[in-house]
Order: C-alpha cells, then sequence, then structure tokens
C-alpha cells in the first residue's frame, strides 16, 4: 500500500462571493491606478494618477478565475479593465493535482458536474482536447449492513436494487405521488423534507450518504441546498407532480440553441482533464496573463467619495494602492468578514457565521490483485466509488475509485483510490490528523 496525500482543508472547494459595487458615476477614462508605497506604513497610500480599474476580482481560486475569465470575454465591453489578485503565490485555490511516479492524484476537489457553462468554460480556456468524462454506467455504491450496494442508475433498476426494502421503495413512492403528510408551512431541513416526502430509508440509504461532504443534512436548509428538488412540491404538489409539470413548460418554451463548440455528454456523470483539475485554473491564468497579480495580500478597503474603491495590498514590491469602481470577493467568508467591516457590519456579521467543515483528501494505492475478487468485473474494478452512511460505523466518508474513473491515474497493475474523512458530522477528524502529523 502507498500513502500518498493527507490534505485538510476548512472545506473542500468552498467560497464567499460578494459584489461591491459603488452608487452609479460617470465613467473614468480606461486604465488602473495604481501606486507603491515605501516603507512599512500603508494608512495613506499614494495614488497615481490614471482612471479606475472597472473590476477587481479578490481570489485566483477556481470562482474568481472563472469570473474574471467571463469578464475579459463575454462582458468586455462593460468591464475591459479586471484585475486578478492572490494573497498566494500559485492560482487555483483548493484545486491541488498531482503527478509523481506514474499517478496523478487530487488533493481537493476531484471533479465537476459537466453542465453547459462549465463545458463554456473549458472550451474557452482552450481545453477542449483535454477534458476526460467517467463512465456514465459504472456503477455507484452504498455500504449498508456490511455489503456494498449498488445505487439504481435508471428507473428499471428500482424494483430490483436492495439497497432498500419493499417496504422502504413503496414508501418513497407513494409520496413521490403526493400520498404523505403535507407541507409543515415552515422552511424544512433537508432531512425533515426527505423523510416526510420519501420515507426514513430514503433519507438514510440514499441521501444522507450523499449530503456528507456537503454538511449536516440535519441542519441543512432544503430550499437553499436542493432549491430544484423544493420547488418541484411547491408546483405541482408533490414531487413527481412538479416534475411533469416542469417538463411540459420546459417544452412549451422555446428552446436556445445550444453552443455547438461543446461536448455532449453522455449520461450522468462527471468530469476532469487529462492533467487533473489543475489544468482549468492554470489555462484561465495563462490567458488572463499579467491581469493576475500573484503574491498581493489584500490588508484593506475603503470607499472613495462614491468614485469606487480603494484596495490596499501588501505585496513582493512593497505595499500597493489599487483603485476600481467595483469588487469581486471569491475569498472564504471569515476573510471576507474582516475586510469588509469597515464598509457593512451587518455583511461583515453575516459572514462570519458561516461553518467550513473540515475536511481530509487522502489517496492510497494497492495492487490490483490486493482487490477482492468479487469487486471485481471483468477483472478490473469498476465503478465512480462508494459512499458510506454515518450509521455504519465507518470513518471514511466515502471512496472514489479514481482509476476506474478517469484514465492515466496509475501505473499499469495499480489502483488508485482517493477517500474523504471529517465532513461535518465529524469534526474531530482536524485534531486527528494533526496527532498524526505530530
Amino acid at each position: 500500500m502507498a500513502a500518498f496525500a493527507t490534505a485538510t482543508s476548512a472545506a473542500a472547494a468552498s467560497a464567499s462571493a460578494a459584489v461591491i459595487r459603488p452608487p452609479r458615476a460617470a465613467r473614468a477614462p480606461a486604465g488602473i491606478r495604481c501606486s507603491v508605497a515605501e516603507g512599512p506604513a500603508v494608512s495613506q497610500p499614494r495614488a497615481a494618477g490614471g482612471g479606475l480599474a472597472d473590476c477587481v476580482v479578490v481570489g485566483a481560486g477556481i470562482s474568481g478565475l472563472c469570473v474574471a475569465q467571463a469578464l475579459a470575454t463575454r462582458h468586455r465591453d462593460r468591464a475591459p479593465d479586471v484585475v486578478v489578485t492572490e494573497a498566494r503565490d500559485r492560482v487555483g485555490g483548493n484545486i491541488t493535482s498531482v503527478e509523481r511516479d506514474g499517478y496523478l492524484w487530487e488533493e481537493g476537489p476531484n471533479s465537476f458536474q459537466p453542465s453547459d457553462p462549465m463545458l463554456t468554460m473549458a472550451v474557452d480556456s482552450g481545453l477542449k482536447d483535454d477534458l476526460v468524462l467517467g463512465d456514465p454506467n459504472a456503477p455507484r455504491f452504498v455500504l449498508w449492513n456490511g455489503k456494498l450496494r449498488p445505487v439504481p442508475s435508471k428507473p428499471t433498476d428500482l424494483p430490483f436494487f436492495d439497497l432498500m426494502s419493499v417496504g422502504g421503495k413503496l414508501r418513497a413512492g407513494f409520496g413521490a405521488l403526493g400520498i404523505r403528510p403535507p407541507p409543515p408551512g415552515y422552511e424544512e431541513l433537508v432531512e425533515e423534507f426527505v423523510r416526510r416526502n420519501l420515507g426514513d430509508e430514503v433519507f438514510e440509504r440514499l441521501i444522507e450518504p450523499f449530503c456528507v461532504y456537503a454538511g449536516d443534512p440535519s441542519k441543512l436548509s432544503m430550499k437553499a441546498a436542493f432549491g430544484r428538488v423544493w420547488k418541484l412540491e411547491q408546483i405541482g404538489g408533490s414531487i413527481i407532480g412538479g416534475t411533469f409539470k416542469t417538463i411540459q413548460e420546459k417544452n412549451k418554451a422555446p428552446k436556445a440553441p445550444r453552443d455547438p463548440r461543446l461536448p455532449k455528454p453522455k449520461g450522468q456523470t462527471v468530469g476532469s482533464f487529462r492533467k487533473g483539475l489543475t489544468m482549468l485554473p492554470n489555462a484561465i491564468y495563462e490567458r488572463l496573463g499579467s491581469k493576475v497579480k500573484l503574491s498581493w495580500k489584500l490588508l484593506s478597503i475603503t470607499r472613495m467619495d462614491d468614485r469606487g474603491y480603494n484596495l490596499t495590498y501588501e505585496t513582493p514590491e512593497g505595499v500597493v494602492s489599487l483603485q476600481t469602481k467595483s469588487v469581486v470577493m471569491t475569498i472564504p467568508s471569515h476573510v471576507a468578514s474582516g475586510l469588509l467591516r469597515p464598509l457593512s457590519t451587518a455583511a461583515a456579521d453575516a459572514l462570519s457565521k458561516f461553518y467550513y467543515p473540515p475536511v481530509a483528501a487522502v489517496t492510497l494505492s494497492y495492487p490490483k490483485e490486493a482487490i477482492r475478487s468479487e469487486r471485481l468485473i471483468d477483472g478490473e474494478l469498476k465503478g465512480f466509488g462508494q459512499l458510506h452512511p454515518r450509521s455504519q460505523g465507518v470513518e471514511t466518508l466515502g471512496c472514489l475509485y479514481s482509476s476506474s474513473l478517469f484514465p492515466n491515474r496509475a501505473p499499469e497493475g495499480r489502483v488508485l483510490l482517493l477517500s474523504y474523512i471529517g465532513g461535518a458530522t465529524n469534526p474531530g477528524i482536524v485534531s486527528k490528523v494533526r496527532d498524526l502529523c505530530s
């Protein structure tokens, strides 16, 4: 067994996104106003001549870079002068792909949903030929009563899969049709909504395992976390009724033409890139070029008499003052809270309340012959991976079959597995990781 990486993060791919805009003012001349102050004093940074930047994006993780690229390509007429600043010496935020000794693994997010907006970003970044998509027919498993049980992937699987009992399936079916308790009249949590509509087994064996990365379903708002499903009951009186009504409305509405440049995924799957997820932020960085400023740590934001904002940075060249008409913040909420407090106490207080569950990503490699024979299909470990409900007593949240999901992730004869531990229901994992490291 080879253990490659244990990476602990406050939230695997989360960032707060706040847009700050001043009141409408006359358009300033093109260009960026920027100055460098000598010495440690930063309370009154000098401003050189020139116009305001149209927008400064704070944070060069994937959120900030995608915002900047969209502004620079699709909204250039509205914001021709865009600057991206990043406190670290690299772009990508929590996205970290590592290639070593014939292996390629992720130490943060592992894949993405290949929606049209995501595919558009990849194509616009010149990565169309580097896209890799998982097999949509690959099975997914949930551990229940000591056995890995396949999750139904299509309606015809529903009568035969053994993850739920016959009674549990009937309860879910009747509930989806609307034969269940009525809505309570207040905003339900994910657990409350699912148990009421689909029954206990659906929640405990299907929904709870799939929520573990995002947070605690007993605390998550259904409307906020799964708004599309929540809306089905609102518009159709039940999940099935809302589904039919949504399909009818969709068929009536004119269908916008799809971008012919985009590849069309075959079924429900996930995507990555030939050399890992880090290819996307690196490609956007290369296209934005000098618009991206690395090792720029934002110290403060002040308003400039209704003409914009002054951002003060600590940079390798000294203290820098940058003026802009608008600011987009794609940084952790607790960092944004401190920076925005002088501008809005209410916003700062709200941002300070966000909780980032600790999650550790652990990548392991085994020889193929170490895998149990009953887990092999045609001599190979096939599938997306497996999830472990908290009730099953397994500390690992789940395990992705990395070398089965995407090509060229492990040498011949080896299997690469990515496991996650921690999450909102197991925050104590942080102290355990520190104990191991010490």
